[in-house]
């Protein structure tokens, strides 16, 4: 009869073996859920790593490919088309651009892949320009939707607008550091009215855009830097030029944050005409003067201009 009863110390005993065991049991079944969920999110990880890249590569290529188009129209420009909306024609450029390389994916990566460029924007700095492009991408059970954006820059690129503008009238040409303008722009001014439109024949301005490191803008005064400046061909910003997708445009001015840079006379004797930069030359067209009409590349300019650039009268 007292093995058949069971005090209270047995029990303790019995209860606490039963926890254990539960307890065991229960945290054999977490360990092991556990690997297998880690092992799962380690494959995930793999495969969304794998994607990322995909994405990564494509926003890499896509800067390229932006350049590249916008190079192309302005290629356009030069060989005498004339651009009414910049943004979609090189919209138009890099799909197709970015067609060829989407097959160029599906093949490389076995990814179902589309594209879309929704805009290209100016931005705070005119030597660059911000593309949005819609990406649709997916892999197995990977999938991506968003909008990638890229920032291209057009330093290096040619000059659009003096083309832009000018191709109506003949004898503009370039070589690979200068644009030409020979009697072409001398044409263009005498049709405008200008006083003394002689002052730019045969002037020169540089072929393509390289931002000007010379800053503030008035040390231009200083020294040999002005000279330097006009050498090397560089382009300033200017709230009064025109950007770069207004200068594939044809627009001597706009309403974005943009470029101005000078042009050049190579003429002897004239003492005024049009002030040399790019914008009062294509667009606002107000008299500067030469400090030294003896001087053949002395550049015209007005007050404004000598005032922002340091250069005394």
């Amino acid at each position: 009869m007292k093995y058949l009863k069971i005090d209270s110390k047995g029990n303790i005993i019995t209860g606490t073996t039963v926890i254990l065991i539960a307890s065991l049991i229960l945290i054999l079944i977490f360990v092991l859920t556990s690997i297998y969920t880690l092992e799962n999110e380690n494959t995930d990880s793999i495969a969304n790593d794998n994607l990322k890249y995909i994405v990564n590569d494509y926003n890499r290529n896509l800067e390229v490919l932006s350049r590249d188009s916008i190079a192309e129209v302005t290629e356009e420009v030069y060989h005498g088309k004339h651009i009414f909306n910049s943004e979609r024609e090189i919209k138009k450029v890099l799909n197709k651009k970015l067609d060829d390389k989407n097959k160029e994916y599906e093949k490389k990566y076995g990814v179902s892949i589309s594209s879309d460029v929704i805009s290209i924007k100016n931005t705070d700095d005119p030597i660059n320009l911000e593309v949005t492009t819609h990406l649709t991408l997916s892999k197995n059970k990977d999938k991506f939707s968003g909008n990638l954006k890229s920032i291209t820059s057009v330093e290096g690129l040619k000059d659009p607008l003096p083309y832009a503008i000018l191709t109506p009238y003949s004898g503009i040409w370039h070589d690979d550091k200068k644009i030409h303008y020979g009697a072409t722009l001398t044409a263009y001014l005498t049709a405008h009215g200008i006083d003394k439109p002689e002052g730019y024949l045969g002037a020169t301005s540089p072929l393509t855009i390289k931002k000007c490191p010379y800053d503030p803008y008035i040390h231009h005064g200083d020294g040999n830097t002005l000279q330097n400046c006009l050498k090397n061909g560089y382009f300033h910003e200017s709230a009064d030029g025109s950007c770069y997708l207004c200068r594939i445009e044809g627009k001597g001015i706009c309403p974005h944050y943009g470029f101005e840079v000078f042009i050049v006379p190579h003429c002897v004797g004239v003492e005024y005409s049009v002030s040399g930069s790019d914008h009062v030359v294509f667009h606002d067209r107000y008299p500067g003067h030469k400090i030294n009409p003896e001087n053949p590349t002395e550049l015209f300019l007005d007050v404004a201009h000598r005032t922002k650039y340091g250069v005394l009268v």
